[in-house]
């Protein structure tokens, strides 16, 4: 999703065009992109009481990220990566 992330940050190719964004007016903060991906997947999949949000009685699904979305330039979300996936609450991915 990271590529996804970038592009509704910047609404721009990962070439950077064009130059200024596409539509600018549209850009989405990161907040509401990764809800998009989160709880917005979830509504959209009908399945928002059991995921899409980190609450008790929902699924463990998470993720841990090689870099910190919120302190870094948008233009490098795209070079994200999973180091931990945990589905179901088990560990399935494991890159450190």
């Amino acid at each position: 999703p990271w590529q996804g992330l970038r592009m509704l940050r910047l609404r721009q190719t990962l070439e950077g065009q064009p130059p200024g964004g596409w539509l600018p007016d549209e850009r989405q903060t990161l907040e509401q992109a990764i809800e998009g991906y989160t709880r917005g997947a979830a509504v959209a999949g009908r399945l928002e009481q059991t995921e899409g949000s980190i609450e008790v009685g929902k699924v463990a699904d998470l993720v841990v990220l090689s870099q910190d979305l919120f302190a870094i330039p948008p233009d490098q979300i795209a070079k994200t990566r999973a180091v931990v996936t945990i589905a179901g609450g088990k560990v399935v991915h494991d890159a450190r």
